[in-house]
């Protein structure tokens, strides 16, 4: 077989069914092998930054590594926005560069860039195969790095001429994903700082999501009453209406729920690596005693020196806890943390504006199972508050990338084919990556796009009016009919001002199993769920 047949059948071996692209001539021979291949489906884009956000969205839903192919230097960049959005996010993620002939390489050849340059820091590793023999060893290498410690995205540089090279016969095996565990000492230790704790908490990470040890988390939790906290955008990590859950650290956070961490003695955090947002700026555990276990050894220490961290798999490491001996003294403690968690996420009989209608009408109408992806913006500060989630039910980029939710909602619809797929986006966000509509319109993936339009960057003026009150430049956007342009892309849309209109409109879009757009005019003047324009003008933060 020659090297691009050769990369096919090691797609093959690590059951990839989908792979996200712009098409390009530095990578014909690929895709030529993938014409024969029956096992695989070639999703074309419309431009590589919405591939790329696609095949992340498809590895988060699918709990598989996501798969983008682009072109050389031009396309190479405009899909580094989803390799940056997976490497915060520690997605698993393989992407397959085209690259000029090696006789062509350092004389600035056309759409040349140094890939392994380029992309060393915003990937887990980056490399180019300039030997066709050695294309089994490194692209192997390539899914097991993408997928083992931390995860993330891994770039794979492919000179046009090693494409057409024949390699020797050889057979691919799939990645088996080791799953370090604490060992005993470690345990013991965790269990004795548990024991002196008057006001534990825990904070779940994503670690927990991709290891599959939600239900482990619950059983710990419930076992032992200990109160849950999501960490940045996780927030389906445990069952938000569950009486130990006590409320998601992200943007904008409640000062009610910040005061649960601030409170507690003792913090045991789990698969997060304790980011800027999760820890309010780095503010936020430096009293607590920490305890961090994290299956990447060099996350541990990075932000908070722990009192015990722990190299693990977050599902070895809570199935072992689960046989710890605890005597609770907190129950109380953590029914007061939770009436405060209730208290600030709870809507009001009356709704303020058609923003929280929004959420009010998806809480009750989205089928339990559905999956919601949302773009950065302030229109998600809603659904971050106020919005219930269940397990495996949220997809949101961690790097607040904007343009994310459409092409990660067509990715988790593939990778869910039977479950109701709703991203959330703003006018701005939405613009960004709106061509990709005419993908979902042209593969018949049927998801629902609401986007929120207030015709302007909604958070970048938040900041502005708080920082510079008065002083708007640049965050004014146009008057666009984003249902207009939706139909003409082929898609079903409306156009909705009121909560009923939206009602009407969400409702006829989970019947019609088309790509559908919904347009939600929204009031300029309301910044956020607890901030009007007026009131940051005033001084209000």
């Amino acid at each position: 077989m020659n090297a691009a047949e050769a990369i096919v059948q090691c797609l093959k071996s690590e059951d990839v069914s989908h792979v996200f692209c712009v098409p390009g001539e530095s990578y014909l021979p690929i895709l030529d092998a993938l014409f024969s291949e029956q096992t695989i489906q070639l999703i074309s884009a419309r431009h590589e930054g919405g591939a790329a956000f696609m095949a992340e969205g498809y590895a988060k839903a699918s709990k598989k590594v996501g798969v983008v192919m682009a072109t050389r230097g031009v396309g190479a960049t405009n899909a580094a926005i989803g390799i940056h959005t997976a490497r915060q996010d520690s997605t698993p993620m393989v992407v397959l560069l085209g690259q000029v002939a090696r006789a062509f390489r350092g004389r600035e050849g056309f759409q040349e860039i140094d890939v392994e340059a380029c992309f060393r820091p915003l990937a887990k590793w980056a490399a180019e195969i300039d030997d066709a023999q050695r294309l089994p060893e490194l692209l192997t290498r390539a899914f097991r790095i993408a997928q083992t410690g931390r995860p993330g995205p891994v770039v794979v540089a492919l000179p046009e001429d090693v494409l057409h090279e024949q390699v020797d016969q050889v057979t691919f095996s799939k990645t088996i994903v080791p799953k370090p565990a604490p060992n005993e000492e470690d345990i013991q230790r965790i269990e004795q700082l548990l024991q002196s704790a008057r006001r534990p908490v825990v904070i779940a990470g994503g670690g927990i999501i991709w290891s599959k040890a939600n239900d482990d988390l619950r059983l710990f939790a419930e076992k032992w009453s200990l109160p849950v906290m999501s960490s940045f955008r996780r927030h389906d990590v445990f069952p938000n209406d569950h009486p130990l859950y006590v409320g998601h650290l992200g943007l904008g956070t409640q000062r009610a729920i910040i005061e649960t961490v601030e409170q507690a003695d003792v913090v045991l955090a789990i698969g997060t690596r304790l980011s800027e947002v999760t820890t309010q700026d780095y503010k936020l555990l430096s009293t607590q005693k920490l305890i961090h276990i994290d299956i990447d050894y060099d996350v541990i220490g990075v932000t908070y020196s722990p009192h015990i961290g722990v190299v693990s798999d977050a599902k070895e490491a809570l199935s072992r806890l689960l046989n710890i001996q605890l005597h609770p003294s907190w129950t109380a403690w953590v029914q007061e943390r939770r009436g405060a968690y209730e208290r600030v996420s709870s809507l009001s009989s009356m709704k303020r504006n058609v923003n929280e209608e929004i959420i009010h009408i998806l809480q009750h109408l989205l089928p339990s199972e559905a999956i919601i992806t949302n773009d950065a913006g302030n229109f998600a500060s809603w659904l971050h508050s106020f919005f219930q989630f269940q397990q495996h039910t949220y997809i949101g980029p961690t790097s607040g990338a904007m343009g994310y939710g459409l092409p990660a909602a067509i990715g988790a619809k593939l990778a869910n084919p039977h479950r109701s797929v709703v991203s959330l986006s703003g006018d701005g966000g939405f613009m960004m990556t709106i061509q990709e509509l005419e993908t979902a319109v042209r593969y018949n993936i049927p998801i629902i796009s609401v986007v929120f339009n207030n015709q302007m960057y909604g958070t970048i003026r938040m900041y502005q009016e708080l920082r510079y009150p008065k002083r708007v430049i640049g965050t004014d956007l146009g008057d666009i009919s984003f249902a207009s342009i939706a139909r003409c892309f082929g898609a079903d849309s409306m156009r909705v001002e009121t909560g009923e209109q939206f009602s009407s409109a969400f409702t006829t879009a989970l019947q019609n199993n088309k790509p559908t757009v919904i347009e939600v005019m929204t009031d300029p003047n309301v910044l956020s769920p607890f901030l009007t324009i007026e009131q940051a003008r005033g001084g209000k933060q």
